[in-house]
């Protein structure tokens, strides 16, 4: 039986989805206004673990993972930039997806975008409104009423007085309770926004992420995921926003991946001590390598980054494509090692110990050939190849892999500026269809775009 830990409860527990052989999921994505970093892909790694994991138990599974598309950064950023908020939005959504591509993210089966929900986001409010739990301020913007919520603080441990007394909140005279926070801001000059019953505007933040999940996956679902940063407050306010809005308990489960640490220090941007994947994979073997590092300490604990964290994540990775090298797979896996590596697995997702179980079958697979014994040594290479399958690693060509180091090139500098040249043909022609069709092409040779504001285009080797 599958145990998770639950944020809420702060205990592992046994998982059974609310519909039976159903498991809705819902992960708060990225706010696109730059490039993902090593943190954001620590996050966007464990949940595509998570559900490709209950995928291969046999769940039927709705993975939804949202992308906030308006936010204060973007717009900022923007302005910064003298770039349309919208077409920076969707520039870096575009560079996101091309990341996760790179890592072997699994697609989710719905990204929703913010921008697309607006109905659904003034709809909640409106509810909110009529129930009490929030009010139009002086100001012209609309906030929620923190006191009116009875539970608030029960995903993070911490109480209204404590955070009432504290300096940690925002003063704002347009605001009943300091800890209230924004459902609706009004519009300032020269800024996006929406028509709405309290004037043009645009959501808050935490309201974004209640009227996606809701309207997708329903008033109560399965598992609702993120990073830590993001229980409080984020996560406390969909609690009360939606169980408010919807008079039920929201989610089942919660779930929070741990950080990556520099140096002892959270990895972020405001720090400035972030690595963007993008310049982190200019130094590796392979994509995988990463992806095999992030999976390697257990998506709840801290995890710590380092140039030698990476070599050791390399070396280990190499030796599992040795011991598949010239080993091809035949026959059905060990039922005995799947079972070990579940068991791994279902003590809420060990991925350490699940590695453990993997090189032990890589041992095996390698006394097997140095014995010549070619059918024991098939099982063990079908065995690891399986469970590479449930992690998303292991599935390259081992002979392929090998060969390759950092700096590998797929097609030459010519090669690429030629596609480069074509695709600017394309876009000046308003051919969209050829230019993606040649964009993937280059992302599949390993050929990562960064497009500029004024059309010029850089690029690199993944």
């Amino acid at each position: 039986m599958l145990k998770i830990h639950n944020s809420l409860s702060g205990e592992k527990e046994e998982f059974r989805p609310l519909l039976l052989n159903e498991v809705r999921m819902y992960v708060c994505g990225m706010t696109n206004y730059d490039y993902i970093h090593v943190g954001h892909a620590r996050m966007l790694v464990a949940f595509d673990l998570v559900q490709r994991y209950l995928r291969s138990l046999g769940y039927k599974v709705t993975y939804v993972r949202n992308v906030t598309d308006i936010d204060d950064k973007i717009i900022e950023r923007a302005a910064a930039n003298g770039e349309n908020w919208a077409d920076l939005a969707r520039r870096f959504t575009v560079a996101m997806h091309e990341d996760c591509a790179t890592l072997g993210l699994q697609e989710p089966d719905l990204e929703p975008r913010a921008t697309e929900f607006i109905a659904q986001i003034i709809a909640m409010i409106e509810t909110l409104i009529d129930k009490g739990y929030a009010y139009a301020a002086v100001n012209g913007d609309v906030m929620y009423s923190v006191r009116k919520f009875a539970n608030y603080g029960r995903l993070s441990g911490k109480k209204i007085d404590d955070l009432r007394s504290g300096s940690r909140v925002q003063v704002d005279e347009a605001k009943h309770d300091p800890l209230d926070f924004v459902l609706w801001k009004h519009a300032k000059p020269g800024e996006p926004s929406w028509p709405s019953p309290w004037g043009d505007g645009r959501p808050g933040w935490h309201i974004e992420c209640s009227a996606m999940s809701t309207s997708l996956l329903g008033s109560y679902f399965d598992l609702h995921g993120g990073g830590e940063d993001l229980k409080f407050p984020h996560h406390e306010n969909e609690i009360a926003q939606s169980c408010a809005a919807c008079d039920s308990p929201f989610v089942h489960m919660w779930m929070h991946n741990g950080f990556v640490r520099v140096n002892d220090e959270k990895m972020s941007k405001s720090l400035g001590n972030f690595f963007t994947v993008r310049e982190v994979l200019k130094t590796l073997r392979d994509p995988e390598v990463l992806r095999f590092f992030l999976l390697s300490s257990h998506y709840r604990g801290p995890i710590n980054y380092s140039a030698a964290q990476l070599a050791q994540a390399d070396e280990t990775l190499l030796g599992l494509y040795r011991a598949l090298k010239d080993s091809p797979p035949s026959g059905s896996a060990d039922p005995v090692e799947i079972a070990r590596f579940r068991e791994a697995m279902d003590d809420d997702f060990n991925t350490p110990d699940a590695f453990a179980v993997m090189q032990g079958v890589a041992r095996n697979l390698n006394l097997a050939k140095a014995a010549g014994d070619a059918s024991k040594a098939g099982v063990a290479a079908a065995t690891l190849r399986t469970l590479g399958a449930t992690l998303g690693i292991l599935q390259q060509d081992p002979g392929t892999y090998l060969k390759r180091s950092a700096g590998d090139k797929r097609l030459s500098d010519g090669e690429v500026e030629a596609l480069l040249s074509l695709r600017r043909e394309a876009r000046g022609a308003k051919n969209f269809a050829e230019s993606d069709r040649i964009r993937s092409l280059l992302t599949a040779a390993g050929i990562l775009l960064e497009d500029k504001p004024g059309g010029s285009t850089e690029w690199r080797r993944a």
